[in-house]
């Protein structure tokens, strides 16, 4: 049976996500997308399950960090999920009641305009998960969390309200992390990350090369190299497989136009 790790406890999103993705599986649940992504070069997971961008929040830069300058994996699917937010308390806390929030960074801005009309001046704290802040605000009269209904139920937590996301296509992009990506499918997207050499034109030139090949870019962000000040590492999402032309190609024609070029993999495009 294929272990899968994921942020936990269970009650998550990426709970949620994971059970999409392999219902079968044996989940693995751990306290952080950084745990859940090591767990699989450490041997105890076959894959990671994890956030990689939400469409009202953008990238989830613990993710990118992981690939980029961590972890030698490869992202070998995709899910996507829709959020639905909750505001829960514990079984004796009222609305007028709560001074601080708790939730993963992430609900926390997801959820930023309802928290100033609704509960201007309280104070929100970071948690490791969204199940997490529901267990550590049950037994407190003073708190709430943000988190999804299903937490609430595993935990003891009582729903306020439902549905406090600023914007209903509120949803979450996850991937997954395994040693190799996937074959292809007929229907594919390929993430790639490269470094360009510091001289005028040079990012214009790489992105032309995906433009005359008429290969559709889907995401390009850049995230710091580490090294100086001013220097960026490019994520590009395309459609295509790159084992398959025309990507094949095109990244044999970046090779020499790039300072580094790694494919982070290749894999179906998700169909709900």
């Amino acid at each position: 049976m294929t272990r899968l790790a994921y942020l936990g406890p269970a009650g998550t999103f990426s709970e949620d996500a994971a059970l999409r993705y392999a219902p079968h599986a044996e989940l693995v649940a751990l306290p952080s997308i950084t745990a859940a992504a090591q767990a699989v070069p450490a041997g105890e997971a076959d894959e990671a399950i994890v956030p990689i961008e939400n469409s009202l929040a953008g990238a989830v830069t613990e993710t990118l960090d992981l690939l980029v300058h961590l972890l030698d994996l490869r992202i070998s699917a995709e899910v996507v999920v829709p959020i639905v937010h909750s505001l829960v308390v514990g079984p004796e806390t009222r609305l007028q009641d709560v001074g601080v929030v708790l939730s993963h960074p992430q609900p926390l801005l997801q959820c930023r305009s309802y928290l100033e009309r609704e509960l201007p001046g309280v104070r929100t704290e970071a948690a490791l998960s969204t199940a997490e802040a529901v267990e550590r605000i049950v037994a407190r009269g003073d708190a709430a969390a943000i988190a999804p209904r299903r937490a609430a139920d595993l935990h003891g937590g009582v729903v306020l309200e439902e549905g406090i996301e600023d914007d209903h296509r509120n949803a979450t992009r996850f991937v997954v992390l395994t040693t190799q990506d996937a074959e292809p499918s007929g229907d594919d997207k390929t993430s790639l990350m490269f470094s360009v050499r510091d001289e005028p034109g040079a990012l214009v030139r790489i992105l032309q090369s995906f433009a005359e090949a008429g290969v559709n870019l889907t995401k390009i962000e850049s995230l710091p190299a580490r090294e100086a000040l001013g220097v960026y590492i490019f994520l590009v999402d395309c459609d295509g497989h790159r084992a398959q032309p025309p990507l094949r190609e095109i990244l044999e024609q970046l090779r020499p136009k790039t300072s580094e070029l790694k494919v982070v993999g290749s894999y179906p495009r998700f169909q709900e």
